[in-house]
């Protein structure tokens, strides 16, 4: 949907409510409307990388669903699918590439850096990087 003005706060509210009622969906499932925003490119180091021998690989889902349920990710969005790659190839740590959507100063992506969590057992780092060519820019591609 696309607008010939900015749309306010409450004109946003209004366009969800409306996309409910003409849908009949569910609200869990109406993509929150929002502004055109910027995005912020982060990597997540020291997460442990499972290979094809053991019974164990990360997946996209439990990086989303980590990233859904930690603190320090609260009110981010990922701008498209998180990228999973070994670290070098005879590591057993894995680095995450994700984007997320951010303002244009990049206070979201900024408060992030140099931030620490849990990813199960272990300890992960956020840090920022460039834009990262080969991951999905298409915010509605993955969803």
């Amino acid at each position: 949907m696309s607008t010939n003005f900015v749309a306010s706060v409450t004109e946003l509210k209004v366009i969800k409510q409306w996309l409910k009622k003409v849908a009949g969906l569910a609200a869990s499932t109406v993509v929150e409307p929002c502004l055109p925003q910027s995005k912020s490119f982060l990597k997540i180091l020291d997460v442990p990388y499972w290979g094809n021998n053991s019974l164990l690989s990360i997946i996209q889902a439990q990086v989303e669903s980590v990233i859904a349920n930690t603190s320090i990710f609260e009110g981010v969005v990922l701008a498209s699918r998180s990228h999973i790659m070994k670290a070098s190839p005879s590591s057993d740590m894995s680095v995450i590439w994700i984007d997320i959507w951010d303002s244009q100063k990049r206070s979201k992506g900024k408060t992030l850096i140099n931030r620490s969590f849990n990813f199960g057992r272990h300890t992960a780092t956020v840090q920022g990087t460039a834009m990262h060519p080969g991951i999905a820019q298409c915010h509605n591609c993955w969803r």
